[in-house]
């Protein structure tokens, strides 16, 4: 059969650079560090003391104030991001058909602060939990509570595959799009896990940095001297929309989504393949989906999150995939700058990626000092400095705990 095309229409985010599109691109483009201290909790007795935080997010301008504590902070940034989104792509409600609008939700863990402030405050001589204990927890309530509030009907459901899961989320509407079934969805993912349990359970698996005497700098992806990831949060969410169905409407269409790649590494918990099996195979898949060549991508936002293994494994696939096209590529790992949004982050890297093809900007990997033997020093990593690029093309790629690898690529349109 042949699928109907599926385009951007409207972007919407919050995240550690800034709580709306054009702040998040100014930084990215100036190479801007969204790490600091730890502001949001008392950190003295924590291995790592800094992390990518949300700054000046008031989640009153999306949810009455009174609704807030109702909310874990992941579905809070999940209000704002789909509500940015929506604005930003136009969509009269009273006009769509609501039958063939969903949802799909990216969300690595959901509500961790809900579930750490409840367990935390838990009394067994009193067992009592807040009525909002369970529904702000689930990790499936943002989906849910995004349908109600747009009157969405169709189909409604969140991916959890830890950093993959707002990849899946955007590969799973496409299909539905691409298959005649709906029109448009809102979809993206979420993630606050900046809290005690969030930094302590990572640290406790060393996967962190604890650079804590310089957190600006503490993000080097593909640097000798790298000690583990950032801890971002926030949010990001995608308009995806059937062709035809924008172009009735008038809609401005911000880039075409052409394909998706989705594989398991079947090889550790948590560690990458060390021969990159499953990473070189998403990509192969997403270009195979796409119908592409790999002549035909410029721009790949790596997954790329300053850990020792991930960052030889990544480059290693790209190889593997790529072949000789590997040095006509633009690279970058935006995570130098954001931070590590977990679940979040395939959507807010496939937002960098549009925006790099809007612009012609490819946006740097920061945090570069000291090139590390094991990585291909000829790979175009754009270190520290943004580059200007003609982008027809771009890939994106996020993989996840447990061997959940992702890859999705977007198009100029």
């Amino acid at each position: 059969m042949e699928f109907k095309r599926v385009v951007v229409t409207g972007l919407g985010t919050v995240n550690p650079l800034g709580n709306s599109i054009e702040e998040y691109w100014e930084g990215l483009k100036n190479g801007k560090s969204g790490a600091g201290p730890i502001t949001h909790f008392d950190v003295t007795h924590q291995k790592t003391t800094f992390a990518c935080e949300l700054k000046n997010f008031n989640p009153a301008k999306y949810v009455e104030q009174k609704e807030v504590r109702k909310h874990d902070p992941f579905t809070l940034f999940a209000y704002a991001t789909a509500a940015q989104a929506m604005e930003d792509s136009g969509i009269n409600l009273e006009t769509i058909n609501k039958d063939r609008a969903g949802i799909i939700w990216g969300a690595g863990i959901g509500g961790l602060q809900t579930f750490y402030e409840e367990v935390t405050n838990y009394n067994p001589e009193v067992p009592r939990f807040s009525p909002f204990f369970i529904p702000k927890m689930i990790a499936n309530i943002a989906s849910g509570l995004l349908s109600i509030r747009y009157g969405f009907r169709g189909p409604n459901f969140t991916t959890v595959t830890a950093c993959a899961s707002a990849s899946h989320a955007l590969i799973e509407a496409m299909n539905y799009i691409r298959l005649g079934k709906v029109d448009l969805f809102i979809a993206g993912g979420s993630e606050a896990a900046v809290n005690h349990a969030g930094l302590a359970g990572f640290n406790s698996m060393r996967a962190l940095s604890t650079r804590n005497d310089d957190p600006l700098t503490a993000s080097r992806p593909f640097d000798l001297d790298r000690d583990g990831f950032v801890m971002g949060e926030g949010s990001g969410a995608l308009i995806l929309e059937e062709y035809e169905h924008a172009v009735k409407r008038g809609a401005k269409i911000y880039a075409e989504m052409v394909g998706g790649g989705m594989s398991a590494d079947a090889y550790h918990m948590t560690a990458p393949d060390p021969e990159a099996g499953g990473a070189t195979l998403v990509m192969k898949l997403a270009l195979e989906d796409a119908g592409l060549n790999t002549e035909d991508i410029d721009y790949i936002n790596v997954h790329g999150t300053s850990t020792p293994l991930g960052d030889i494994a990544e480059p290693k696939a790209i190889l593997k995939c790529f072949g000789h096209h590997a040095y006509n590529l633009s690279i970058s790992a935006t995570k130098s700058m954001t931070g590590h949004l977990l679940g979040a982050a395939g959507a807010v890297e496939a937002i960098a990626c549009i925006m790099a093809i809007q612009n012609g900007i490819i946006p740097p990997t920061i945090n570069h000092f000291t090139d590390d033997p094991e990585i291909d020093s000829k790979l175009d990593f754009t270190f520290n400095v943004a580059k200007e690029r003609k982008i027809k093309t771009a890939l994106s790629n996020t993989f996840g705990f447990g061997g959940h690898n992702a890859s999705v690529i977007f198009k100029k349109i």
